[in-house]
């Protein structure tokens, strides 16, 4: 018996090596001692952008940049207008195994990808590599250390400890205001604003007229606030009152009392109008420019839309109203300690059985946070380079410098923007990153859809029309299935863990069976033996 225990032992610190190699490996690239420059590689970019062909063609100036610095290497790039039907494409393609190289996306989509095994590269190994990580010794251009990069936009891009991605570009939403209706109602636009001070506002400003216009701007149409996205707005509302939201487990806590306060007094201005969202009525800016609105929380990235010069105005010239634009933190409940979200594009690699492939992948991706890039791209639109390094550098600061030159490169805005976001980086947040998290964050939006729509309809607010909006939300996006106590999130673990893992937990239970029952058998043995004795 001792010596079957002990073969067993063996076995299963066979097993426990075995389990430890293989994870280790699974969640590791091995970074290639050298580049193979000879042999021709294929890498797929897909990439997004907003019709926006000065960001298409910043992409292909990386492309073709890249491709010289590396011959033997050629870049496919597939633009995408949307970043669901990017990631709708990738789930499609991962139970394929035809998932692009590279590609454009958040981290609340990553996590869904590494549901599936060995999807994406964890870049740990490729960052740090002295050849061709970050800076590193062997790559042929510029390449930003780790610590010229955004110490912030890097934590967000790691999800359980480990870095799934490197950032992009990085916006924040910024509410833009149309200074002059503000004065013109008696008010003056403080440096930060507090959700009371936009809510007042925003009632006082539905007087009409005996004609039935609005006194504020003459017209038949006027919705003081509009916010483009109801997902962040829920999110920031229940942040700044430090609610809850969710964990990091994925333990789902959006249903709670404070959620419901927001919704009452969502609901409240839904009901006068004075409030809407775009899914109700459409781009906030467009209702801007127009003299239709006075407080629009829309992205930094989206300054270009804002205010009567903006370089992409999206409605009749005949239309825009003349009025002064002023950019300023969303508005908050605490104007001592200001909460607003990070968000903006993230850059992730997916596995392949070529390392080679997966190297010039990743050289890529460095390339497209080099300063050229980075600056050309923040240039595009209200977004804030992802790098120090490019953020400090002269050709950047001469960008900022040169606010109001003109209303298209040096659109006074679009750069407000961004320098709003570069000021406030500490300040930002993001939420929890786990698989069902994207369900989650758009389930928290929804129920701010639901309300204004509940409002609009005139149904009594009362505790029954919230809980029904918990439920209908719940069941809409699935969310009981992620589970709310975190419990089914351990089971799936349990669930997920590969064969040698539960080889060695049945494993050791029964080597103490064995040793314990050889120890009863020798007892045994050594009792009959004394009984013997004479």
């Amino acid at each position: 018996m001792k010596r079957l225990a002990a073969v067993l032992m063996l076995c299963v610190m066979t097993a426990v090596l075995s389990a430890c190699h293989g994870k280790k490996t699974g969640n590791t690239f091995m970074v290639p001692d050298s580049f193979d420059d000879q042999t021709p590689i294929e890498i797929v970019f897909w990439a997004k952008n907003d019709t926006n062909r000065h960001q298409v063609e910043v992409y292909q100036q990386a492309i073709d940049e890249f491709e010289k610095l590396y011959p033997n290497v050629t870049v496919n790039m597939r633009l995408y207008t949307d970043y669901n039907r990017i990631y709708n494409d990738v789930i499609t393609n991962i139970s394929t195994d035809t998932t692009p190289n590279v590609c454009i996306t958040y981290p609340d989509h990553i996590a869904t990808y590494l549901t599936g095994d060995n999807v994406v590269v964890p870049l740990d190994e490729l960052i740090k590599n002295d050849q061709f990580g970050l800076g590193g010794s062997e790559v042929r251009f510029d390449s930003p250390k780790t610590d010229e990069m955004v110490p912030e936009f890097m934590e967000e891009c790691r999800i359980g400890g480990v870095s799934y991605a490197l950032p992009y570009m990085r916006s924040t939403e910024a509410l833009y205001i149309n200074r002059d209706f503000v004065e013109k109602l008696g008010y003056e636009v403080p440096e930060i604003l507090t959700w009371d001070f936009v809510w007042e506002v925003s009632e006082k400003a539905m007087e009409k007229n005996e004609d039935g216009t609005f006194r504020l701007n003459g017209q038949k149409v006027l919705i003081p606030f509009i916010y483009k996205s109801t997902d962040n707005m829920m999110i920031s509302m229940l942040k700044q009152l430090d609610a809850p939201y969710s964990t990091d487990n994925g333990e789902i806590l959006l249903f709670n009392n404070e959620t419901k306060k927001i919704l009452s007094e969502v609901y409240s201005h839904g009901a006068s109008r004075s409030f809407s969202t775009f899914a109700i009525s459409s781009y906030p800016a467009n209702f801007l420019n127009a003299g239709q609105c006075i407080f629009a929380v829309d992205s930094t990235a989206g300054a270009t839309w804002m205010g009567c010069d903006a370089p992409l105005l999206d409605i009749p010239e005949e239309n825009i109203i003349r009025f002064e634009t002023v950019v300023r933190p969303i508005p908050q409940y605490n104007t001592a300690q200001i909460k607003m979200i990070s968000q903006g594009p993230s850059i992730c690699i997916f596995s392949k059985d070529n390392s080679q492939e997966v190297l010039a992948s990743w050289l890529f991706v460095q390339y497209l946070v080099s300063n050229r890039i980075q600056i050309n791209y923040a240039m595009t639109e209200g977004y804030l380079p992802v790098t120090l390094k490019a953020q400090r550098s002269p050709e950047y600061q001469n960008y900022l410098s040169r606010k109001g030159e003109d209303d298209n490169d040096y659109y006074d805005i679009k750069i407000e923007a961004s320098e709003l976001l570069m000021k406030h980086t500490a300040d930002t947040f993001v939420t929890p990153v786990f698989n069902g998290s994207a369900s989650l964050r758009s389930a928290a939006g929804q129920l701010i859809e639901n309300t204004v729509k509940g409002a609009r309809r005139k149904q009594t607010l009362n505790d029954d029309f919230l809980e029904k909006q918990f439920s209908e939300v719940r069941s809409l996006y699935r969310l009981d299935q992620i589970g709310t106590a975190g419990q089914e999130t351990q089971d799936t673990a349990l669930r997920e863990l590969p064969p040698e893992s539960w080889a060695l937990l049945i494993a050791i239970p029964v080597i103490w069976l064995v040793i314990g029952l050889s120890k009863f058998l020798q007892r045994r043995k050594d009792q009959k033996r004394s009984e013997k004795v004479p």
